[in-house]
């Protein structure tokens, strides 16, 4: 199963690929720029599959690249907690 086919497992492996790059030492600044860069990859290539994707990607497409980093630093905080 793919990880974007499930919005929980997409969070999962959010999280996984956070914590594995935290162990290697990436920054925080460097883990929200690759969050940033994923978020416009899913919105240009990935149709949304339920209703948490839906309303992230509506606010995607509405927000400034400003509101965009913004979102990517929630998404990777949100997976932190978790």
């Amino acid at each position: 199963m793919s990880v974007l086919g499930n919005y929980d497992n997409w969070k999962n492996f959010l999280k996984e690929r956070v914590q594995q790059a935290k162990a290697v030492g990436i920054s925080d600044e460097a883990i929200a720029k690759f969050a940033y860069e994923i978020g416009d990859f899913l919105d240009e290539k990935v149709s949304p599959k339920n209703g948490p994707e839906q309303a992230l990607k509506e606010l995607w497409d509405v927000g400034s690249e400003q509101d965009r980093q913004t979102i990517a630093r929630l998404m990777v905080k949100l997976v932190e907690k978790g």
